[in-house]
């Protein structure tokens, strides 16, 4: 039986799928407040190896990220990271508009968007969110940080 992740296309597949995601979050002026979400923690560059990592374990392929860090729970990896309703939104919305990009469909990318999906929204949380307080502190930005 093969796993969901060779079912996408393996690893050479993900890479891509993650470096289309990554690409329109830098580049997307749409989704620039998940980009900034990334500015406190260790950047975009180690982001996409970790997403990629994460994933491949997420979809039944090699658990590289559990292999580097000892665990893969998205509570603990997200904990200082302030997630609202509007995030997770954008999120999977980036990541479907990712998916389209690669040509990805079938039943087993709908799993994968379901499960993406459920995982988003337990991330949802009240951190308080420094994006707001920094938007404050620099009015030049109008508010829009």
């Amino acid at each position: 039986m093969s796993t969901a992740l060779e079912d996408i296309g393996g690893e050479e597949r993900l890479r891509d799928l993650v470096k289309s995601f990554y690409d329109r979050m830098e580049s997307d002026p749409a989704v620039h407040a998940l980009h900034r979400l990334h500015f406190r923690g260790h950047g975009l560059a180690h982001t996409r190896v970790a997403q990629f990592e994460f994933l491949s374990g997420f979809l039944g392929g090699r658990a590289y990220y559990r292999e580097r860090f000892g665990q893969m729970d998205l509570r603990e990896i997200h904990a200082h990271v302030p997630i609202r309703q509007a995030d997770v939104t954008m999120w999977l919305e980036t990541f479907d508009a990712a998916l389209r990009e690669q040509e990805m469909i079938g039943p087993v990318v709908e799993r994968f968007r379901a499960a993406l999906s459920r995982a988003a929204h337990m991330l949802i949380n009240d951190v308080p969110d420094w994006r707001v307080v920094a938007a404050k502190k620099c009015p030049a930005t109008d508010g829009k940080g």
